[in-house]
């Protein structure tokens, strides 16, 4: 019997070669060829021909453009992350760690949609019993919302055009195989050849798909980018597992802003949307402390109140810089800065930065905040009852003004807060009630203000 002839598919772009290479030349990332059995010649070959409608060429001034109709999830913080629902036609892509929550919120979302439009939920992890065991721990009623559990590709096709869903779910992608590729569920082949069925199945049908992926050791989505370039939008469900809070994070949307968050409760009926999500990131102290700093950022369209705490203490000759929720090359470059322009010396010291709440904070406006908290660490004086600040510091001491600041300190007011130091460029033009500003140009001033409080 011959010996089936094996090709090599790189995990991350998708790319074959026919022996093994420590660095794929297609994309250049390392350890990433994976060794499958090849397909043979014209095995799928126009698979696509029926799914592939011509269009004549148009100018594109011509072309009718209509707003996106969406219809709502029930989930108010999902929505959020969508761009306000589900489109007609959509594609979404969801990874998270196991077991953060993913499945409940789907289930949760398509049983709520179900009163308003046909849903499917395919699962290819779990049996229809398993489903319904977690619908009524959950406490949903489940009465409209139609099951599968298939992972043979074109059978779940089949049964979409005959269902004629306007929203489906598949649980998850890296579950489901073809027919006409013989590599296991999983691999590179099947994963982005099952996902572009999928995808030309929902433009073609105008049914919206919600597609589950898993994810790396690493955090990132397993399989092929390309897996990520054929959707439509690309959420990430963030969390501690032995924390109650979840984020939902948009990373890709067509359809939507990107790097908006949707912020969720785990409890015993499944995740309830957090309406003040500021809470969760703000300790409760009962009176200042050292080292504690509260910054106003923003996730996408929302300003967030985050508390960022720094701990200064006595290292020896190699002291230790460790960020939690930062950059940790960026807090090397602030604590430079610190001392060139500001005099406030840490060579010997170790610092520790953390961002309450497990939240990641990844623009430059956090820098003013976390030299502030560093400054009261170090001195062992907590900052006034009531304070905020941000903005960027670049590394001639220059402080920087941040994108809507306006927003910022108006969130900052409603919540309570008194004290602000900002950059000039974000001082508010009319008086914020309330809230009193120190509108500063360079860290020096913002140090300086800081001795006087």
């Amino acid at each position: 019997m011959a010996k089936e002839k094996t090709i090599y598919s790189c995990s991350d772009c998708g790319g074959t070669n026919p022996k093994w290479l420590g660095r794929c030349p297609h994309c250049g990332a390392w350890n990433t060829l994976v060794e499958s059995i090849a397909e043979t010649p014209g095995a799928g070959k126009n698979r696509y021909q029926s799914l592939a409608r011509s269009q004549p060429v148009a100018t594109l001034s011509e072309i009718e453009a209509t707003d996106f109709d969406r219809t709502p999830t029930g989930q108010e913080e999902l929505d959020r992350v969508l761009g306000g629902g589900i489109v007609a036609g959509g594609v979404v892509l969801i990874g998270g760690d196991p077991g953060i929550g993913k499945s409940t919120l789907l289930l949760q979302a398509i049983d709520a949609l179900s009163q308003r439009v046909k849903v499917l939920y395919v699962t290819g992890e779990e049996s229809g019993a398993q489903v319904a065991m977690r619908s009524r721990r959950l406490g949903l009623a489940g009465t409209q919302v139609r099951v599968l559990a298939e992972i043979s590709l074109e059978k779940i096709m089949a049964t979409i055009e005959a269902e004629q869903p306007a929203f489906c779910v598949i649980d998850s992608i890296q579950t489901l195989y073809s027919e006409q590729l013989s590599s296991a569920p999983g691999s590179v082949a099947q994963v982005r050849e099952c996902a572009a069925q999928l995808t030309r199945t929902a433009k073609s049908s105008g049914c919206a798909m919600v597609l589950v992926g898993h994810v790396t050791k690493e955090g990132a989505l397993a399989g092929p980018r390309v897996l990520e370039h054929i959707v439509d939008t690309v959420l990430y469900f963030e969390g501690d597992t032995h924390s109650s809070y979840r984020l939902v994070r948009a990373i890709k949307n067509r359809f939507g802003a990107v790097n908006e968050i949707g912020v969720f409760a785990m409890t015993e009926k499944g995740l309830k949307g957090v309406s003040n999500p500021s809470a969760i990131f703000l300790s409760t102290h009962a009176e200042p402390v050292p080292g504690s700093c509260v910054l106003v950022t923003l996730e996408g369209t929302r300003p967030l109140l985050v508390e960022l705490q720094a701990l200064v203490d006595g290292g020896g000759p190699n002291p230790r810089r460790l960020s939690v929720g930062l950059e940790r090359d960026r807090l090397a470059m602030l604590l430079a800065v610190l001392h060139r322009h500001a005099g406030v010396m840490t060579n010997d010291q170790d610092v520790f930065v953390n961002a309450v709440g497990g939240v990641r904070i990844s623009e430059p406006a956090a820098d003013l905040a976390v030299m502030l908290a560093i400054q009261s660490s170090l001195r062992g004086k907590a900052l006034p009852k009531g304070f905020i600040a941000f903005g960027e510091v670049g590394l001639a001491g220059e402080v920087r003004p941040a994108p809507r600041g306006q927003e910022r300190l108006k969130e900052a007011a409603k919540l309570g807060f008194s004290i602000a130091i900002v950059p000039k460029a974000n001082a508010p033009k009319k008086p914020i009630e309330g809230l009193k500003v120190y509108p500063v140009e360079r860290i020096e001033e913002a140090i300086t203000a800081l001795r006087e409080f």
